[in-house]
């Protein structure tokens, strides 16, 4: 738990602390929508992807895409959710440009699954934020706005895009139990890595796959009295998360220091203006007018059909997280690093597989190939698990040396050859000759007597120079033990030279 200390310095010498619920909602991978069979694709022509279901004409009747409903419990499990054997579908009504019915299909008395936890790394003392349900609705259109090509950028004209009207979400709800603006970062973070370890969602931040509505108070630390909200819409990017609510943050305690009355408000981020901005005042459930959806029948469950699927949910973030730092002895930041992104999780398993040392494989996957994604297929790495671990390998036996393993790999890069026939040719071969390493040695040494004096004098960290000159002579194709095994040798002839010297 966090200190009395670090509570008073993160809430501030008012004694005011921040009390933070995410509405967190993620697109399904399903082919088609949630109750037709238009396309749920992103990026095609606007208005492609419609019929008279997904914009609610009379007469049109919609059918619950099954697939949609087994990645909800696949997520509900995911989260530790309860999944209920009966969940109903209800109408939120709305009016608003992006709608085309003025209403919403969703869930609402009835969610498909209640409870469920997401455990966060430590963050200002949080460590488990609790979730209130998860349940399944339609998502609405885009409306893509036009801007004059002025100083001013003032909106000059909106156009609606109906695509994803249909396009089958969960929304996942947490109690308010996130106390500041990194820790809600953090939580939007790990339900994504669950989702898309679960193969849920992909949850593309860019491309509105998940979305986050942030509601945020402030009330006297050590009190459970509710206070005055403010919801945040629509944030999409972790950045835009945490910066809203710093800045929500600050808006509610300047008012409040003022003695100004705060009132419930629906805002909007400006990342460009770096504040929020008001939307509308918030509405509250009465206002939605929530009735059953009379054209669906509620969802039942079959129990067995849930265990299935709970069965085949796979290892979770957490677990690999666990895996790796117990089994492997990856260092914990990489770990984490590792399991953020589902192609880089996979990409890392498959690297030990093929024989590479786990820590060594983890260095060299986030500090070398990292660089070169985004030129393969699949999870955009260049080259196949068992090409890299070879390398490692060579790397590992001294046939290649770190300054040289750089060099080939962007040769495999380039040209798809593998290392052990790069390192065949001429000049990618070690040169293993200690003739012509000592001879680079004491070359070096000529061209340094002041930093071998020093060196000899007990100034160990002149060393790395040293090796890094001789190096430099051998294009990287010398082995750096065997470098430093006769820079001592070398060292020890010119300590002994200068004694005599002076004898």
């Amino acid at each position: 738990m966090i200190s009395p200390d670090a509570a008073r310095k993160r809430d501030g010498a008012d004694g005011m602390e921040v009390v933070i619920g995410l509405e967190l909602h993620a697109q399904l991978r399903t082919r088609t929508k949630l109750f037709c069979a238009c396309r749920a694709e992103f990026g095609a022509r606007p208005n492609r992807h419609l019929c008279p279901i997904c914009l609610g004409l009379p007469g049109a009747l919609p059918v619950v895409n099954r697939r949609a409903v087994a990645l909800g419990v696949r997520a509900a499990l995911a989260l530790g959710a309860q999944v209920r054997p009966r969940s109903a579908w209800a109408r939120k009504h709305y009016f608003y440009p992006d709608l085309p019915k003025g209403y919403q299909i969703t869930q609402y008395e009835e969610p498909l699954a209640v409870g469920g936890v997401v455990d966060l790394p430590r963050v200002e003392g949080s460590e488990r934020v609790e979730l209130e349900r998860l349940h399944l609705e339609e998502d609405a259109g885009r409306l893509l706005h036009s801007t004059r090509a002025s100083a001013s950028s003032e909106a000059v004209g909106s156009r609606v895009d109906f695509n994803r009207c249909g396009v089958p979400l969960i929304e996942i709800v947490t109690r308010p139990d996130l106390r500041s603006a990194p820790a809600a970062g953090s939580c939007m973070r790990r339900v994504k890595q669950i989702l898309e370890h679960a193969g849920v969602s992909a949850g593309r931040l860019e491309q509105g796959g998940l979305r986050c509505d942030a509601n945020v108070s402030l009330r006297r630390r050590g009190r459970t009295v509710p206070a005055v909200r403010s919801e945040i819409k629509n944030l999409n990017s972790y950045r835009h998360l945490v910066r809203a609510l710093e800045a929500e943050t600050r808006r509610q305690r300047a008012m409040m220091r003022r003695g100004a009355r705060l009132v419930s408000a629906t805002l909007l981020w400006d990342e460009r203006a770096g504040a929020v901005r008001m939307m509308r005042s918030k509405e509250e459930m009465a206002d939605y007018r929530y009735l059953p959806e009379p054209d669906l029948p509620p969802l039942r469950l079959p129990p067995d059909w849930v265990a299935r699927i709970g069965a085949d949910l796979g290892e979770t973030p957490d677990a690999r997280r666990a895996r790796w730092e117990q089994e492997l002895g990856v260092r914990r930041a990489d770990a984490e690093r590792l399991s953020a992104d589902l192609a880089l999780a996979d990409y890392f398993d498959a690297l030990v597989r093929c024989g590479a040392d786990p820590q060594r494989g983890a260095d060299f996957l986030l500090s070398e190939l990292l660089a070169w994604r985004g030129r393969g297929e699949e999870g955009g790495f260049p080259l196949a698990p068992d090409a890299v671990a070879e390398l490692l390998r060579l790397q590992r036996e001294r046939s290649v040396s770190a300054r040289l393993t750089k060099q080939v790999l962007a040769e495999m890069v380039r040209t798809g050859t593998r290392a052990e026939r790069l390192l065949a040719r001429s000049r990618w071969q070690p040169i293993r000759d200690p003739k012509q390493v000592r001879a680079w040695v004491v070359d070096v040494f000529r061209a340094h007597p002041r930093l071998v004096a020093e060196l000899a004098a007990g100034r160990d960290a002149l060393l790395r120079f040293f090796v890094g000159e001789v190096m430099k002579r051998s294009a990287g194709r010398a082995d750096p033990q065997r470098v430093r095994e006769l820079l001592a040798q070398e060292l020890r002839q010119w300590a002994s030279a200068d004694r005599e010297g002076e004898r």
